[in-house]
């Protein structure tokens, strides 16, 4: 049996769009269809571009009473199908974070007709010449600004964002600045699209003016694929002793936050208990960020940076050459089948397992110096689980001494005029050392 929807020619309510350039950028239907309306529904700003109509005019402010006069009118009329009698004006396009999510939870959809306007974002992407079929949109009018700090932490590329008076181009800015992102943004502010208005400005976070922008603004938020600077000498001689800012590293480009974070390299590193000269792994190593910590607390010691991706390998020498770093060996292989040609390690960094984090520590223990310690950077449950496993196993269980730090942070970030605390991922940091017996 096939389904087939009612036609939408005689749905008595016609929802158009319209752009700031009024009843000139309508076509010619879409004009005749509004002059014919026996009700007019609109914003003032909408209503105002047909000062001489004839028919019934409801403000559309608050939505609930506006929408119970469309209802009341549409019960007033003899039948509930005819031909269009009301006409909602609506910004761009209707059903583009629009009205037209509202109206049809209000109205039968067969009741409704949307003949949509050029959007505000095709006309911000067109401004900028940008193509926009993979673009992340999201609107914060009225919302809070978290699906966009995830959207940023995970590096896409092209970010589309409807703003309002509070979640402003400044803000936006203030929000990118205190991310302390690894990727760097660039904002195209897109003001009053489509009006004699309009203009359209890009900015760097660091150089947005403090000004006052329009209220109809597009912003668009372009990841700019530039490396950090390079470290001169003198520069190197003036970042911290340990926990370099995660912006200073260079990371996957489709994958800019696949690093461990500054704040959990720290605690890694205080775990490990570095001291001497130490043979060290670090397996799963990704951009290297461990490793390089590692290597200018402890310049003699000798790390293995282990990767299985020839990305991250390649990121490993780079970064290494970048912090000037010659004690970091990258090593481009699966563990734990890589690890059986490296020397005896004394201390071990579990930074990603690849799912094969139980095999690793069957492999690490049975090569790990006397008094050697392991510490394993967990996400999951699972693989935390499994650890405590692999611990009370008879085969390992009178030879380690463990315990677990539960890493929750959080980054104050700028909402707005506000500062709020936004989490980073929860982390596991599991110890374990060995016992001599």
């Amino acid at each position: 049996m096939t389904h087939e929807k009612e036609t939408s020619v005689t749905a008595p309510i016609a929802v158009v769009g319209i752009g700031l350039d009024g009843a000139v950028g309508l076509t010619p239907a879409m004009r005749q269809m509004v002059e014919q309306a026996k009700v007019l529904v609109g914003s003032d700003r909408h209503l105002a571009y047909f000062p001489d109509h004839a028919a019934e005019k409801i403000v559309l402010g608050s939505i609930q009473p506006a929408i119970a006069q469309i209802q009341a009118r549409l019960l007033s009329h003899p039948t509930p199908m005819t031909p269009i009698s009301v006409v909602v004006l609506a910004s761009g396009d209707p059903l583009f974070f629009g009205i037209g999510r509202l109206l049809l939870q209000h109205f039968d959809a067969n009741q409704l007709a949307f003949y949509p306007h050029l959007s505000s974002v095709q006309l911000a992407f067109s401004r900028i010449k940008q193509p926009w079929q993979e673009a992340h949109l999201l609107s914060l009018h009225g919302r809070s600004p978290d699906r966009l700090i995830q959207a940023l932490q995970r590096g896409e590329a092209t970010i589309a964002l409807l703003t309002d008076d509070i979640q402003n181009p400044r803000a936006i800015a203030r929000l990118i600045h205190d991310l302390a992102l690894p990727s760097r943004y660039r904002l195209w502010v897109c003001e009053n699209l489509g009006s004699p208005a309009e203009r359209v400005r890009s900015f760097l976070p660091e150089t947005m003016p403090e000004e006052a922008f329009a209220p109809l603004t597009v912003v668009i938020l372009t990841r700019e694929r530039e490396e950090p600077a390079a470290l001169s000498p003198a520069t190197l001689t003036t970042l911290p002793a340990f926990g370099i800012a995660d912006s200073l590293f260079l990371s996957f480009d489709d994958r800019p936050g696949l690093m461990t974070k500054r704040e959990v390299r720290v605690l890694a590193l205080g775990e490990l208990s570095l001291q001497g000269e130490p043979v060290i792994w670090d397996i799963g190593a990704g951009t290297g960020s461990v490793s390089v910590e590692i290597a200018r607390l402890c310049p003699r010691s000798s790390i293995f940076a282990i990767e299985k991706s020839a990305a991250g390998v390649a990121l490993i020498e780079q970064n290494s050459q970048r912090f000037q770093c010659p004690n970091i060996t990258p090593c481009h292989g699966q563990a734990p089948a890589v690890l059986a040609d490296l020397p005896t390690p004394d201390r071990v960094f579990i930074g990603g397992s690849g799912g094969q984090i139980l095999p690793i520590l069957d492999q690490v223990a049975q090569v790990l110096s006397p008094q050697g310690i392991v510490v394993a950077a967990i996400a999951t449950l699972d693989h935390l689980s499994g650890i405590m496993q692999w611990l009370d196993a008879p085969a390992q269980r009178d030879r380690w001494q463990s315990h677990t730090l539960q890493a929750q942070l959080a980054r104050s970030v700028a909402i707005a005029s506000l500062t709020r605390l936004h989490p980073l991922n929860p982390v596991f940091l599991v110890q374990m050392r060995r016992l001599v017996k």
